[in-house]
């Protein structure tokens, strides 16, 4: 198993090219892209939520949290949706 080389990759892209046609390279690497921004946005919010976790557990007599939008992409509101944020209903 050795390293890929220059003809490999041509061969390769060559033989990607002849399964999926010429003329649906373009929108294939648009979706993967798409897939790739709404990962990472995904990953940022977790992370800014997992940060953002207060050390004291809230108190019982407040109220929910306000329902949170995610936007896919910045300008991109066809593909926002409403995220309904977990409760934990367990005593301790």
């Amino acid at each position: 198993m050795g390293r890929l080389g220059p003809t490999e990759i041509i061969l390769i892209l060559v033989v990607i090219i002849l399964l999926f046609g010429a003329k649906k390279l373009p929108d294939m690497a648009r979706s993967l892209g798409k897939s790739a921004r709404i990962l990472k946005s995904e990953a940022k919010a977790m992370k800014e939520d997992k940060s953002s976790v207060p050390a004291d557990p809230p108190a019982t007599d407040e109220q929910p949290p306000a329902q949170r939008t995610i936007q896919a992409a910045p300008g991109d509101v066809t593909s926002s949706r409403p995220v309904t944020e977990p409760t934990d209903t367990t005593k301790r």
